[in-house]
């Protein structure tokens, strides 16, 4: 296992500072070679010293101005710091340059979501769902994307694949909760609330659901 492997190994182990060594050392040992650098750098945003991070991708651009992952570490940075036009802009070059991987289309997906652009979100969360499919986290955003957009049939039906993967998805009953409410299917939606507080008896938004799904159905019964 080479030091950039073994580096990789420690982060994910949470020995950082070993990590950081064997990082050091890769850096030492070939100073032309930017991956040394992209993954000290990306040792640094998962610590949070986004500045130090930063000048890591940055030179690890200056060594390789097509380094793909160079500029996803960079996206990444800034979509941490809530810069998501400056996410957007690094995680489409990364795309770019062939990281035609679902990540890549996942974070930008994300991107769009956090703009409130939730219409261009949605290309980029399906080609994440079609690259990784047995992600439930995945799946789930696109689902939520298409309800934003009032894409209300595609939705449910998303939802209803995230309770495939993940039977106890209690966020994903909530939201077909509120399509079923929405649909004014008042029974249906009631019952969607009531499995997500079984899964989830702290879902404050569900309980909310609940309790007004519950009052309409009381003042119906009483007209």
């Amino acid at each position: 296992m080479d030091k950039n492997t073994q580096g990789i190994a420690y982060m994910q182990e949470q020995k950082y500072e070993e990590a950081a060594k064997l990082f050091n050392d890769v850096i030492e040992e070939n100073p032309i070679d930017p991956l040394g650098y992209i993954n000290f750098g990306n040792l640094l945003l998962h610590l949070k010293e986004y500045e130090r991070a930063k000048r890591f991708f940055n030179k690890a651009l200056e060594l390789d101005n097509n380094s793909a992952t160079a500029y996803y570490g960079l996206g990444n940075l800034y979509f941490e710091q809530s810069q998501f036009e400056h996410a957007i802009t690094n995680f489409q070059k990364a795309e770019q340059l062939g990281l035609n991987e679902a990540d890549v289309y996942f974070m930008l997906g994300l991107s769009f979501m956090n703009q409130e652009q939730f219409k261009l979100s949605l290309p980029y969360l399906l080609r994440a769902s079609e690259l990784n499919h047995e992600d439930d986290d995945i799946l789930f955003q696109y689902g939520l994307a298409l309800a934003q957009s009032n894409i209300l049939n595609d939705a449910k039906q998303v939802f209803l694949d995230v309770l495939k993967l993940n039977p106890n998805h209690s966020d994903a009953y909530y939201n077909l909760g509120v399509i079923e409410l929405f649909n004014e299917n008042m029974e249906d939606a009631l019952n969607c609330f009531n499995k997500a507080l079984g899964i989830q008896p702290d879902h404050l938004l569900a309980a909310n659901g609940k309790k007004n799904v519950e009052s309409l159905l009381k003042e119906n019964s009483n007209e």
